[in-house]
Parts: structure tokens; sequence; C-alpha cells
């Protein structure tokens, strides 16, 4: 339980840090989560595949993300309120678009979910084959992402830039560095992994979608 609860917010804590560590304070984590949900579920509806929901939910992120790029980046917006201008658009599109599709019936109950993974060695192993034995897919690719996300970022040579942009961004220009594309990247980045929390949430956790259904995670996560 105390897992599926964390998936959420390590997703969109993982895309806060990628925004932040470009020099973006990303405080629409919220809104690009409540997208994902959204338009995960639906596509998977429409589409009648899990996959499908996850990655239109995915790129729905990706697009608020590109969205506050364009004010904080390149139009020089607060950042601050580039990102609740995010989460109010999302709110008030998601809600929309709920109550037009769907109506007062709600979503419907046979939407495709997000598998768990069954690890058969792990049947009949006390304790830990109760709690790794059956977990969700996407609860694995999110403790994959936390030690790869410190690899990208420590190890390689983007997530130097990636550092180098957010810390001295003057000085990253000067030796060639395109701050610009480094910080759409990341912040674009930070709104699909924020998503993919959300998509979690409707697809793989509870099945169904209601309006602002994060309530509050976004903000946990960029806390």
């Amino acid at each position: 339980s105390m897992l599926r609860y964390a998936t959420p917010l390590i997703f969109g804590a993982l895309g806060g840090m990628f925004s932040e560590r470009s020099g973006v304070v990303n405080v629409g984590l919220e809104g690009m989560m409540l997208m994902g949900a959204f338009f995960g579920i639906m596509a998977a509806d429409k589409l009648d595949s899990w996959f499908l929901g996850l990655v239109v939910g995915i790129l729905s992120g990706g697009a608020m993300g590109l969205l506050h790029a364009i004010w904080s980046v390149h139009l020089r917006a607060d950042q601050i309120i580039s990102g609740f201008a995010i989460n109010f658009l999302a709110l008030g599109l998601t809600g929309y678009l709920f109550i037009d599709i769907y109506g007062q019936e709600g979503t419907p109950t046979d939407i495709p979910s997000i598998p768990n993974v069954r690890l058969a060695f792990l049947d009949g192993v006390p304790f830990i084959g109760d709690i790794f034995g059956n977990l969700n897919l996407m609860i694995w690719i999110a403790l994959i992402l936390i030690p790869l996300s410190w690899l990208v970022l420590f190890k390689t040579p983007l997530g130097l830039r990636i550092r180098a942009v957010g810390e001295h961004p003057r000085a990253a220009d000067t030796v060639g560095i395109d701050v610009y594309r480094i910080r759409y990247g990341a912040v674009i980045a930070s709104g699909m992994l924020a998503a993919a929390g959300g998509a979690f949430l409707s697809i793989g956790f509870v099945n169904s979608f209601n309006e602002n259904m994060t309530a509050g995670r976004g903000f946990i996560a960029l806390a």
C-alpha cells in the first residue's frame, strides 16, 4: 500500500528535480499530473489499450511542460505564476472534458488498466513475497527511475549540462551550451514524468477518474 501511494509522488518529485536543476521552478506539477490522469484514462478507454493511454497521458504532461517552458524560459514570465496558470488550466480543462465526455455517470468500469508484474520465484517467501511478488508495472518503473535519474544527473555529460544551466547559465552559455534548449528539454521531461504519475493514479491504481483527483499530490511532490 505504501508503495502504491508513493509512486505518483516519486514520478512527480523526479520531474520537479529535473526542472529545478535546470533553473526552472515547476509549480505546475499538480496540473501536469492531473492532465496525465485524465488523458491517460480517456485514451485507454477510447483506444482500448492501457499502453496507448499511458503514452497519451505522458504526452499531455509534456504539452503542459512545453507551455510552461515557453512562458517561463522564452517569455521570461514569473515561474511561480506560470506554474499556477498551468494548474488552473489543467483543472478547468480536465473538469470540463470529464463532464462533457462522461457526464454524471463517470468513467466506465471496464477500462484497461496497467498490469501487475508477478514474480513467481517470490511465491511462498514470507513478507518479501507478499510485498514484491505482485506489484504494478509503474511501481517498478518508478523504483528503477530513482537510481537512473541519479546516474543521468551526476554521471553523464547531459546531467552536467542540466546542472550547469541551472547553477550558472551565463558560464554555460560561454562554453557553448544552449541554455534555452537544455531548459526546454528539462521542463518538458518534468511534465512527462509528472503525467506518468497521474496516469498511474487513474489507470494503474483506482482505475477511474474524478475531478481534481490528484488532490495536492503535485504540491507534495514539489515539496
